[in-house]
């Protein structure tokens, strides 16, 4: 059994993958200690983050880390918003605070976005003390809704319908349903099956 130590301060995200890495087996995920100050996520892709995110726990604690940086990609915003996903309606924005501008901006576009065609994407870092890091990618594709639906998940998940789900957005998904297909879920199954092949667990 592996340790890792969680590089996520975000409470709702830290859950998330204990639920995926406790069905996967073969990680045991160590709550991210109090006290250390959170990385500056100023990398322009996932990995920078994820990476930065991942090291300065290890660097803290002589632990080996797993962070994880993720984000909702809209064909229609050019990409955004991407690694500000957390950010976008400001530093110190709530979900709420960013699914409402999301909705905004493209209700502001000429189309109100087309098809609003998106996708989740996570970046999951296996970090250790040696300074070698196991990297694995996760995407789900869908689109974006006109108003939040459902009262599960977290972020932007209320907006998000996935191509897999019937209809439903991720908010309205069981935990087990939304794990099956999430980019999280699909980013952490890869990144176990590299630990094992690599010998790590």
């Amino acid at each position: 059994m592996l340790s890792l130590t969680s590089a996520t301060g975000n409470a709702h995200k830290a859950a998330e993958m204990a639920e995926i890495l406790a069905e996967l087996g073969g990680i045991t995920l160590l709550d991210r200690p109090p006290g250390i100050p959170e990385a500056v996520e100023d990398g322009e892709t996932f990995l920078d983050n994820a990476l930065l995110k991942a090291f300065s726990i290890v660097d803290a604690t002589g632990t080996p880390a797993l962070a994880d940086d993720s984000g909702l990609i809209v064909d229609a915003l050019g990409g955004d918003p991407g690694v500000r996903s957390a950010r976008y309606a400001g530093e110190d924005a709530t979900d709420a605070m960013n699914r409402t501008k999301l909705l905004a901006v493209l209700e502001e576009l000429s189309d109100r976005g087309g098809e609003r065609r998106a996708r989740f994407w996570a970046t999951v870092v296996a970090a250790f003390p040696d300074g070698t890091a196991v990297v694995a990618d996760g995407v789900v594709e869908g689109r974006i809704a006109s108003a939040a639906v459902g009262d599960g998940g977290f972020g932007y998940d209320p907006l998000f319908i996935p191509d897999e789900a019937d209809g439903r957005t991720f908010a309205e998904l069981s935990s087990a349903e939304k794990h099956a297909i999430s980019h999280r879920g699909r980013a952490l199954t890869s990144l176990v099956e590299a630990l094992r092949h690599q010998g790590r667990l």
